[in-house]
């Protein structure tokens, strides 16, 4: 006697004879998918998804996979975006550009801030970090230098460039929240830095957050394995670059990139195995910003004799 003939479970009008080794249903072609052994159904597969546990990288996110480096796209994005508001709002630098203390005067200008306990001049307004304007230590790692400058443009494509070449091999490596927190906490340690050495000196331009990232490539290549010849040389390259560009941008804010892109990679790559997990590292984060903040605020304190 010929078997009685069987339904998938989930198209009732397609005939079969083939199992899910987990549940035991009847499962057409559309439904199969392969297992160690034999068949399972769509369900049985979606269930084992849930229950385990996904491979972590020895920086403690997902094993790197081939996805788009989203974050390095959106990060290009915004600041191209910022540079068109530059050209059509030039007040926008002056206005989101990292400084960290000078004076606004009756007319409008910007003059320096000695500082010390003096106080503001009658007529004056003390601006910057220093008055306040705490988001000028993130939003100046947006803007660039303006197109009627000596590099203008320039400023924005080298950022890009360099942005575009390491930031998605970094991305795929630490994966998304990782590397946003890793350029975003290396801009806001280039800015600390040219708060505490150059506070009257404007800065823009998102070079210390690549820098950081260099910085975390060069890490990220010896916690691998790989041959450093060839990124000694992209390291050497970078750090002549940073020497020629101080001669038109900070270099106080590449330098402020580059150790904490460093120390924050140096962290996630050689931290003990107990450690490398999101809540650690979030916390790690977090006491980073908040140890920047303390050098901002003491910094601060002693350019406005508050001290």
């Amino acid at each position: 006697m010929e078997a009685a003939a069987t339904a998938c479970y989930r198209h009732p009008s397609f005939e079969t004879y083939v199992r899910c080794t987990r549940c035991d249903r009847y499962i057409c072609p559309d439904c199969m998918r392969e297992a160690a052994v034999g068949h399972h159904c769509v369900e049985c597969v979606r269930e084992g998804q849930r229950s385990v546990r996904r491979a972590r990288s020895v920086f403690g996110g997902e094993v790197p996979t081939a996805a788009a480096p989203v974050v390095t796209y959106v990060l290009i994005v915004l600041n191209v975006l910022a540079y068109v508001v530059e050209v059509v709002r030039p007040a926008t630098v002056e206005r989101f550009e990292m400084l960290g203390a000078a004076l606004v005067g009756p007319d409008g200008g910007l003059y320096s801030y000695t500082g010390g306990t003096t106080g503001t001049p009658l007529g004056f307004e003390l601006t910057g970090v220093a008055g306040g304007e705490w988001y000028r230590l993130l939003t100046g790692a947006f803007l660039h230098l303006p197109p009627d400058t000596s590099f203008g443009v320039m400023h924005l494509v080298f950022n890009m460039l360099a942005l575009w070449n390491i930031g998605r091999v970094v991305e795929g490596q630490l994966g998304r929240a990782r590397y946003l927190a890793l350029y975003l906490l290396s801009a806001l340690g280039g800015s600390v830095l040219v708060h505490l050495i150059s506070p009257g000196t404007p800065a823009v331009g998102a070079s210390g957050a690549v820098f950081g990232l260099a910085a975390s490539f060069y890490v990220i290549s010896r916690r691998l394995g790989r041959d450093m010849r060839p990124v000694n040389q992209f390291i050497a390259g970078f750090l002549i670059w940073m020497v020629v560009s101080a001669l038109f941008t900070s270099w106080e804010g590449h330098l402020g990139g580059l150790l904490t892109g460093g120390l924050v990679t140096y962290g996630l790559a050689y931290a003990p195995s107990r450690l490398r997990t999101s809540g650690v590292q979030l916390a790690g984060g977090v006491a980073l910003v908040a140890l920047l903040a303390v050098v901002v605020a003491v910094r601060t304190a002693a350019l406005t004799g508050a001290a």
